[in-house]
């Protein structure tokens, strides 16, 4: 009976063990499935809170159906679309765009 629980248990952390090994192994930039799941998590929340603003403003601003679904749909479109760019980028791994820095108007006492 004792042994039984003592071999589950050592199967159990020379599992883990072995799993966190492997895990150690792949660097963070190679992990698909770490950014698999970090893509589906930000698709689902964003396609949710981009829907339920899309219907929400549909209710406040709209009177007839078609235009309150066609506002959700325009909701759900642009978190599908926001969750795709930004799952590209941490497919590709490609840095986002940087803000251009603008020089500052040159003031009258310059000129």
């Amino acid at each position: 009976m004792y042994s039984n629980s003592i071999d589950s248990f050592t199967c159990d952390s020379l599992s883990r063990s072995m799993a966190e090994e492997k895990h150690q192994q792949i660097p963070r930039r190679y992990d698909l499935s770490a950014k698999w799941d970090a893509c589906v998590d930000l698709t689902i929340r964003r396609l949710a809170y981009a829907s339920l603003t899309g219907a929400f403003s549909g209710l406040l601003l709209f009177r007839s159906p078609t235009t309150r679904l066609a506002s959700l749909a325009f909701g759900a479109g642009v978190g599908v679309g926001s969750a795709y760019i930004e799952c590209s980028h941490i497919f590709s791994g490609a840095p986002k765009v940087p803000i251009p820095q603008v020089p500052a108007a040159p003031s009258a006492d310059e000129e």
